[in-house]
């Protein structure tokens, strides 16, 4: 466990000693606020709308706090898609590039400890931008009173969402040493996961639940509804499993190629 802790901390120093940081927590916090502003007004000229057409046809139940959450939590997802790259890119094509990698591998540390390590570490910095989506959503409890279990359930889907992505990043970084390269093949990884949600509405009954079962979105779709079922938590600990699976055989054949 020391060593895996060691790898942490070397890594979230290598985070915050560069650039690369501090511009994906910039973009990342502007962008949430943009977009949590740009749904609140939305939902807010639909409310507007919805008291016109209550005094004609009588008042309608309308959850502002969870379609704002829904929306934009939804909204962050995507966000995300674009963010989690830069975060992997590095990990282990950077070694590569510098020629650290030959001192890490012979280091007494074994391959599953420098993966679950590095993995931990990009983990630990994506729940750091989590974490600051609550700075606008502390707005729907500065005014009002939003059903947390919800809200709560959607964080869930994140956290594991993300985690998913982040294996597949961190797999990705073992195959190259350019960072640029790493990042592209990893938002073209999980781009196509996410295609696999508009192939799957376009295909036959039996390929289309196999399909919607291989997306990533259709099971975060739910999350974000405040439903918590267990075949999706299910499916995002497999992705994560699978993906750290192959970064742990392509740094052994590292090591034998070394």
């Amino acid at each position: 466990m020391r060593n895996i802790l060691a790898i942490i901390e070397r890594e979230m120093r290598a985070y915050f000693s560069s650039p690369i940081a501090y511009v994906v927590l910039t973009i990342f916090v502007f962008l949430s606020g943009v977009f949590f502003r740009t749904i609140l007004a939305q939902v807010m000229q639909m409310g507007l709308i919805s008291q016109m057409q209550a005094q004609q046809f009588g008042p309608r139940p309308m959850d502002m706090p969870g379609m704002i959450s829904r929306g934009f939590l939804s909204t962050m997802s995507v966000i995300l898609l674009f963010m989690i790259p830069m975060i992997t890119m590095g990990l282990f094509s950077e070694e590569k590039k510098r020629g650290t990698i030959e001192l890490l591998l012979t280091a007494p540390l074994t391959d599953l400890q420098v993966v679950i390590g590095k993995f931990f570490a990009a983990g630990t910095f994506f729940l750091i931008l989590l974490v600051s989506t609550w700075v606008p959503m502390s707005v729907l409890y500065f005014y009002g009173s939003p059903a947390s279990g919800p809200i709560l359930t959607a964080y869930l889907g994140l956290l594991l969402y993300g985690l998913s992505i982040i294996a597949i990043g961190v797999f990705i970084s073992t195959l190259t040493e350019n960072q640029i390269i790493s990042a592209v093949l990893s938002f073209g990884v999980i781009m196509l996961l996410w295609l696999v949600d508009v192939m799957a509405s376009q295909a036959e009954s039996t390929s289309k639940e196999v399909l919607t079962y291989l997306s990533i979105l259709s099971h975060l779709d739910d999350f974000t509804k405040g439903v918590l079922a267990t075949s999706h938590i299910v499916f995002y600990l497999s992705l994560m499993l699978v993906a750290l699976f192959l970064t742990y055989r392509s740094i052994d054949s590292l090591r034998w190629r070394g």
